[in-house]
């Protein structure tokens, strides 16, 4: 049987894939779409944004890897085989990653940042109150494997923080709130609010001018979850406002981001090109592989995305 790498990414990046996971998997036959003689000959698939209408004709597939830790972009194929196990990828790296660039960009607007940026950019010499980190509240929608690091590394800097989650969660040092029922007092004295969430259709379009209205006036926003969860209109009007302070937005829409998005210019609004927790190849090779093996020598499936849930 074979294993076939489908994506959409660039040749070079394909190529890279590939080379790592025959490297990895030297007993396998992995091969590209465009290498494979039988479909029927496919038992499983490793995906990266791969094309619609394809996984559907394998008429063989036992189970479905992803190398991205979303799977958003794979449920939204109406032809996604209903009765073939999903696997996301799960990597402590990724999560590490993700708590590393949340505090990154917390500390930034914590430390007023993009505001001193701005008054370089006036030349102007003004210093500004520096409040300590144990006066701030971070709330992070989104306590999964991510959120939950990303939670960890604020409270080890000192930082209030709560998590939002759809089912209770119990994390030691963090104030938990679950369900739409919890929404409201969990954005109730943020002052700054970051977005870990999986695209769902619960959660798009979560971060509107409705969830903005119960923040308090002045809180900054940070978006490393996916763009489908930003209505970009009323993030652009709730700057404008001063309902929020300063965005730091890492997804969008529509990626690349149009040169003509007025994103792009808006001095409250920190750009990222979807940077935040990048996948590693080398470690999620070793994770995709491990997987592989235990499953032959098994039979076992690793973890399977709960496809109601979208994760």
């Amino acid at each position: 049987m074979s294993i076939l790498l489908l994506t959409s990414v660039s040749s070079e990046e394909e190529a890279m894939w590939l080379n790592k996971l025959r490297s990895a998997l030297p007993e396998e036959d992995v091969v590209l779409w465009a290498e494979l003689s039988d479909k029927a000959e496919v038992d499983m698939a490793i995906v990266a944004n791969p094309p619609q209408g394809v996984l559907h004709t394998l008429s063989n597939l036992k189970w479905i890897q992803s190398l991205w830790a979303g799977v958003d972009a794979l449920l939204v194929d109406p032809t996604l085989p209903e009765s073939v196990p999903l696997v996301r990828l799960i990597d402590p790296t990724l999560s590490a990653s993700m708590a590393e660039a949340t505090a990154t960009h917390v500390l930034a607007l914590h430390r007023d940042l993009p505001r001193y940026a701005r008054q370089q950019e006036r030349q102007e010499w003004r210093q500004h109150e520096l409040r300590r980190s144990s006066d701030r509240t971070v709330g992070i929608l989104g306590l999964g494997e991510m959120g939950v690091a990303s939670a960890q590394q604020l409270r080890a800097l000192g930082f209030n923080v709560r998590g939002w989650s759809r089912s209770q969660k119990n994390i030691e040092g963090v104030g938990c709130f679950a369900g739409q029922d919890d929404l409201k007092a969990f954005l109730n004295g943020l002052d700054i609010l970051v977005n870990l969430l999986p695209l769902t259709p619960e959660t798009k379009g979560i971060l509107s001018a409705d969830l903005f209205s119960q923040l308090p006036k002045g809180t900054g926003l940070i978006n490393f979850g996916r763009g489908g969860h930003q209505v970009e209109g009323d993030v652009i009007a709730a700057l404008d406002e001063g309902q929020l302070s300063h965005a730091v937005l890492d997804v969008f829409s529509q990626e690349p981001l149009p040169a003509n998005n007025p994103l792009w210019g808006h001095s409250h609004i920190t750009l990222l090109p979807h940077v935040a927790a990048p996948t590693n190849p080398g470690t999620a090779v070793e994770i995709v592989a491990d997987n592989i093996r235990k499953y032959r020598k098994t039979g076992q499936l690793p973890k399977q995305v709960e496809r109601s849930a979208g994760y």
